[in-house]
């Protein structure tokens, strides 16, 4: 038996243990789902160990696989960086990808990076702005990609890629809620989360002023850690030491968010297909820090 570990049996591994699905894995490998299946249990004999278990429909990395991983990583990086030297890669490029600070900071960190790794050859530079300007920036292509609220981008097409709970947040150490009129830190007046608490708020004809508008999640952030007020946000932008509100205290129900993803007409390129296929591939099975939960009870 040779001592040696097949680098594709390695790559495709990287991919299983990022995206966490046989079949999204294959996607992002052009394998099909059984020679992902073959490829895992080949590797599983050539470690000894098992990296995989199933857990639901998806599959869960074992504690081996984990440890795998960062030998994976290296491995795969010095192949690709050994074969770079002497032939020119078959997708190779730069990406100009916009996206909001809310998606940036809690959302699509491991996607990235996930792809910068399946993708060394290809450079993405990521630009942050609301998804109002965005969809103007795609439409004078001066960015390729953009991941938006649809709510907040009605200019350009997209596919939607995710949809996660809008909620009411509030922090841990201060009762806002109660208040009347209630105050609220949103964003701006064209923010399709703001417009969505007050018409609730409105419909049950609860009073409420907004004290602090801001086009950063993390400003809207530190206005409810400070006591100042609650925020509308998805279930991605909770953090430490707020908590979820809802009908026991009161506040009505909110629709949810749709996160879509956009293109220029002039991104037609592979590496722009590449980058659109594995967000949509990946982003709905992202794990949420605090995975929607109330942040201090979930640590």
């Amino acid at each position: 038996m040779p001592y040696s570990i097949d680098v594709d049996q390695l790559r495709t591994f990287l991919a299983v243990a990022e995206l966490g699905s046989f079949t999204k894995a294959g996607d992002a490998v052009h394998k099909t789902q059984s020679a992902v299946s073959m490829q895992m249990k080949k590797l599983e004999e050539r470690i000894g160990q098992p990296i995989f278990v199933k857990d639901g429909r998806n599959s869960r990395i074992t504690e081996h696989g984990r440890r795998l991983v960062e030998y994976a990583r290296r491995m795969v990086a010095l192949n690709d960086e050994t074969l770079s030297a002497f032939h020119e890669p078959e997708i190779a490029g730069r990406i100009r990808l916009g996206l909001p600070d809310d998606y940036a900071e809690r959302l699509l960190p491991q996607v990235l990076a996930a792809f910068n790794r399946l993708n060394p050859c290809i450079n993405l530079d990521v630009e942050c702005s609301s998804s109002n300007e965005i969809g103007r920036r795609i439409q004078k292509g001066e960015l390729d990609v953009g991941i938006v609220t649809s709510g907040d981008c009605t200019s350009v097409p997209g596919q939607i890629v995710r949809r996660e709970p809008l909620q009411w947040v509030g922090s841990r150490e201060h009762i806002v809620y109660d208040q009347r009129p209630l105050r609220l830190a949103v964003g701006p007046t064209t923010c399709s989360w703001r417009q969505a608490g007050v018409a609730a708020l409105d419909h049950l004809n609860i009073q409420h002023q907004v004290v602090y508008t801001s086009a950063s999640a993390a400003a809207l952030a530190g206005a409810v850690n400070a006591g100042l007020a609650i925020a509308i946000l998805p279930a991605s932008a909770l953090r430490q030491g707020q908590r979820i509100l809802g009908e026991k205290e009161g506040l009505p129900p909110l629709p949810p968010c749709d996160i879509t993803i956009i293109r220029s007409q002039m991104a037609i390129e592979p590496v722009h297909d590449a980058l659109c296929h594995h967000i949509v591939a990946s982003i709905g099975n992202v794990t949420m820090e605090y995975n929607g939960m109330d942040a201090e009870a979930a640590e």
